[in-house]
């Protein structure tokens, strides 16, 4: 009942709006024109179209309201005066009262604010979907923001989480592309994402943590948490002094080189992916600002680390290995990738998925490259993939609509952004480096506590195998033991183990002209006797 009277209450927000006049209705369904003809009976709106769709997504709540922070990142692909409209609803969210606020945070750390803080401005700094932040200074002098969450935020977020089940369920029953698009999945991700958000202790973790990977670093700066001050549901943090990126008419006027400006954007969201493998998933324009203290090579501020994102190994190697076949218009490669990942079924055929993906690639590629919008390409790629039962990646859908944030804000402020010239030469570079013998014997270090630990069962093992090779199966007509000659099984062995300790000895040689142990050679030996004797 309750999803019931959510989703008549979406549908009075759509006819009080009119938002149906924002669809093209000759391309839906009959079903679905024949629902939607009775919002003509509300009347006009009287707003714009733009106007309309930002207020009812304010109406509908939190997740809606973070669709359209998402979309008003792309002028690309979103009208123009929609586009100017919906990018209110970045900071300018209706605010809840000072009074509840206060009490909040009263509650939360356990004393006045006049006690706790030496300042403390009642009046919201800012507002968005989840949380409501206060301008404060500590009795030291430090400048600080006070951020809560807003008032039984969580109710309203289980019940919208309550209904995108719904839909996803029915999608996944009913819809040809259920299998496919793991919907279900999808929302199950999003809900963890959405309700660590309430979790105010984990977004003040997540930056401290990317403060750390960017400490002194020219490109990004992270606000410092002050933690005798933070908790669950309140978060004290380093009030920073910046323009906000979106102000392009103030950043002209601190003769920031924008340029510079929207190619460290793409450089630090490729350094986060591939580098840190920690990354700001929610860098909409509304949290992020920029120091212009050096116009020339501005740095960028990032808050609300709320939502934060990481990869497998698998995914990042895959990831990088298609952005640089699609650069490098490899499209065999790339349609081999997606199958090696399991993107696609195994036994999709190489050729016919070549071609499509050629057909969609090339006529890109035949603009001049400061044109091309990997983002789009991404889009027409997943779509063709479609065809061959491309299933949607839940891990990977953070980072595509990261990608689509940061290239539509680099668009924003430098309309003529390579992209490709920007991320080609760091990818080449990362995997380069991934590979190196630096970098396998780093692995190689970080792996040896677990084979350690695994060390005492190898004897065991080398033996058992050995009894193996010398006693066949009961069922001797299917043994492979039995094609060998009998005299040979010993000298079989024999050849084993000596391979396996020449292997063995070789790499302690090479790890001891790295600098590592002689012990660590030894664990090499006894497991490449192992696999020896097993193949």
């Amino acid at each position: 009942m309750s999803q019931l009277r959510r989703l008549a209450k979406i549908y009075f927000i759509a006819g009080k709006y009119r938002i149906d006049t924002l669809v093209d209705k000759s391309r839906l369904p009959l079903t679905a024109r024949i629902a939607l003809a009775p919002l003509k009976l509300f009347g006009k709106s009287g707003r714009s179209r733009g106007e309309s769709l930002r207020c009812a997504l304010e109406d509908l709540g939190p997740i809606f309201i973070k669709f359209g922070q998402l979309l008003s990142t792309r002028p690309d692909l979103v009208a123009p005066d929609i586009c100017a409209e919906i990018k209110h609803l970045q900071d300018n969210v209706s605010p809840f009262s000072a009074e509840v606020f206060t009490s909040r945070v009263e509650e939360s750390l356990g004393g006045k604010v006049e006690d706790i803080f030496a300042e403390f401005d009642k009046t919201p700094l800012a507002t968005a979907s989840i949380a409501q932040v206060h301008k404060a200074s500590l009795h030291d002098g430090t400048q600080v923001v006070v951020k809560a969450v807003r008032p039984n935020i969580k109710k309203t977020i289980s019940r919208d989480i309550s209904l995108l089940y719904t839909v996803a369920k029915l999608v996944a029953k009913y819809s040809i592309d259920g299998p496919r698009l793991k919907p279900v999945e999808v929302v199950s991700d999003y809900e963890k994402v959405i309700f660590g958000e309430l979790n105010l202790q984990s977004e003040g973790a997540n930056a401290s943590l990317l403060k750390h990977n960017f400490e002194n670093s020219p490109l990004l700066h992270v606000p410092q948490i002050h933690w005798p001050y933070s908790n669950q549901n309140v978060l004290v943090m380093e009030r920073i002094s910046g323009i906000p990126v979106t102000n392009i008419q103030d950043l002209k006027d601190a003769r920031v080189n924008f340029k510079n400006l929207a190619e460290r954007g793409v450089e630090i969201f490729f350094t986060q992916v591939f580098e840190h493998n920690f990354f700001h998933a929610d860098m909409h324009p509304g949290n992020i600002f920029v120091d212009v203290t050096n116009p020339e090579n501005p740095r960028y501020i990032a808050i609300d680390c709320a939502i934060m994102g990481s990869l497998t190994r698998d995914d990042q190697f895959y990831m990088a290995r298609n952005l640089l076949a699609i650069f490098n218009r490899d499209y065999t490669q790339v349609a081999e990738l997606h199958v090696r990942s399991g993107w696609v079924p195994k036994d999709t055929s190489i050729a016919e998925f070549t071609n499509a993906i050629r057909s969609v690639c090339e006529p890109i590629f035949e603009r001049p490259l400061g044109e091309i919008s990997l983002g789009h390409m991404l889009v027409s790629l997943f779509s063709t993939a479609r065809q061959f039962n491309m299933e949607v990646q839940p891990s990977l859908v953070l980072l595509q609509k990261t990608l689509l944030n940061i290239e539509g804000l680099g668009r924003q402020l430098y309309p003529e952004l390579d992209l490709w010239a920007t991320a080609q030469p760091y990818l080449e570079k990362w995997l380069k480096d991934r590979y190196s013998p630096k970098a396998i014997v780093k692995q190689f270090k970080n792996d040896l506590p677990d084979l350690l630990e695994k060390l005492p069962q190898i004897p065991p093992m080398i033996f058992q195998a050995l009894e193996n090779l010398q006693q066949p199966p009961e069922d001797s007509s299917q043994s492979q033991v039995e094609k060998i000659p009998k005299g040979l099984n010993k000298t079989f062995a024999t050849g084993a183990v000596i391979a396996g300790l020449g292997l063995g000895l070789l790499a302690t040689q090479w790890l001891s002209l790295l600098g590592s142990h002689l012990f660590i050679g030894s664990i090499i030996t006894t497991t490449g006797m192992l696999l020896m004797l097993i193949r």
